[in-house]
């Protein structure tokens, strides 16, 4: 991929699953989203690369099943150094659970979790700037933070990207009725929300454009899915909340303009 292609500092540039059973996670989002696969960097064991029609979308890779490792996504920030964001996110207050790390010529990583335990990625780009495709069926649309505190977190993601030093209105932090958003160049790159009750843990959740919300929540259903919440109507479009065969949230949208 081009370098003309890398995203800001502090913008989502990639999602990966960690699955169990990584066979059954491909064959449930290719079934799901008609996604392709290919081999992509081993480094931390057995992983895939999906895309959607030649465009790369996502990435699948396998950890223990363990308790303390549920399947979910993970949502990964485009940064200019690794090193120095790892470094950042410990003195915000933050934990670095893995490196940073080179994974082969694609980049470098870091595996984080923010002070509330959210799970999430940093990831400084070198052969694989990130996806492709967004906003399209079978692509990543939104990543959105459920924290405690919709404040506390933005000010944590907002210090650790620099969101918050830089001038002239290039980035900053927004509200958008219930949510905070997370806001690079004038552009809403990600959304911070209170999570409810029923979230025990905070997390990054990630939303799929679909064609067809119930189409989509029924294959879902019948490739061993099951809903958990949906279909909503939003500003955005209808969005339906889901969990994969493993137990791995997701979220599906049909957004007004696919």
């Amino acid at each position: 991929m081009s370098d003309s292609l890398r995203q800001p500092q502090g913008t989502p540039c990639w999602v990966s699953l960690m699955a169990h059973d990584l066979p059954a996670a491909r064959e449930f989002y290719g079934a799901l989203f008609g996604w392709a696969f290919t081999p992509g960097p081993a480094r931390l064991g057995p992983y895939v690369r999906a895309s959607v029609e030649g465009r790369l979308v996502a990435g699948i890779g396998a950890t223990a099943a363990v308790e303390g490792f549920p399947v979910d996504w993970v949502t990964y920030f485009s940064v200019d150094s690794a090193d120095q964001v790892a470094q950042r996110i410990r003195d915000c207050g933050g934990t670095v659970a893995l490196g940073p790390l080179d994974s082969e010529d694609a980049g470098r990583l870091a595996l984080a979790a923010d002070p509330f335990g959210a799970a999430f990625g940093i990831w400084e780009p070198h052969a694989h700037t990130g996806w492709q495709l967004r906003r399209a069926p079978g692509a990543v649309v939104w990543s959105e933070l459920l924290a405690p505190s919709v404040l506390e977190a933005a000010d944590f993601y907002a210090k650790c990207f620099g969101l918050s030093a830089v001038e002239d209105g290039l980035a900053e932090v927004a509200s958008d009725e219930d949510a905070i958003l997370l806001k690079v160049g004038g552009h809403r790159i990600a959304g911070i929300r209170q999570a409810g009750p029923e979230e025990p843990q905070p997390r990054w959740r990630v939303y799929f454009a679909v064609a067809d919300l119930d189409v989509a929540v029924k294959t879902t259903e019948a490739l061993g899915g099951h809903l958990e919440q949906g279909a909503l109507g939003t500003h955005y479009g209808e969005v339906a909340f889901l969990r994969d065969p493993q137990g791995g949230p997701f979220a599906l949208v049909r957004l007004a303009d696919v």
